[in-house]
């Protein structure tokens, strides 16, 4: 199986998020190893990680996890195919976004927040153009989608961020498959 195209996923690790996002996390990861894609990701074996790792693995998927060598000591680390340990959180950012073709942001905490930010001011800034996909799984980024949109009714961001990404509220929506079929044009 080729594993040219890298689904590069952000999610929290905390098993406190909803068992319904690791679940809906979990059947992404699936269908996503069914169609052909890899996954890279931070390695984390718990929350949404560890559920996308889990439906990737159910599928035979390639998995590719990056970690700090310090990592372990905050989370489970999953067993990957290729689990790449760095040194710092920054060489773990840049190692994904170097083999991503789409990053999809799914439930998650402050890490995910920071990942989320760096590749929207990287596309912004036109340092890349990987389309970029948030999961909205039961509204979970409602408060984030507003946080933008007061940002540039205050004046601090432009309308032009909106048009960087993408939101689907269902990982069944048709809007996603047509998202991951213009990473393989």
């Amino acid at each position: 199986m080729s594993h040219q195209y890298f689904v590069c996923l952000y999610g929290g690790a905390s098993d406190h998020i909803s068992d319904t996002h690791k679940n809906t996390i979990e059947k992404l990861g699936e269908t996503l190893a069914e169609k052909g894609y890899s996954l890279v990701y931070g390695a984390g074996a718990t929350g949404c990680m560890g559920a996308i790792a889990k439906g990737f693995r159910k599928n035979d998927g390639y998995i590719m996890g990056v970690t700090p060598h310090f990592m372990g000591d905050f989370e489970t680390i999953f067993e990957c195919d290729n689990t790449v340990m760095v040194d710092t959180m920054a060489e773990r950012k840049t190692l994904m976004e170097k083999h991503a073709d789409i990053y999809l942001i799914a439930p998650g905490g402050i890490g995910t927040m920071d990942e989320f930010f760096q590749i929207l001011t990287l596309k912004y800034l036109k340092q890349m153009d990987t389309p970029i996909v948030i999961l909205n799984l039961d509204g979970f980024y409602d408060s984030l989608l507003a946080l933008l949109h007061d940002l540039i009714e205050k004046g601090a961001a432009g309308e032009k961020i909106l048009e960087l990404f993408d939101v689907v509220n269902d990982i069944e929506e048709e809007k996603l498959d047509l998202i991951l079929e213009k990473i393989k044009k």
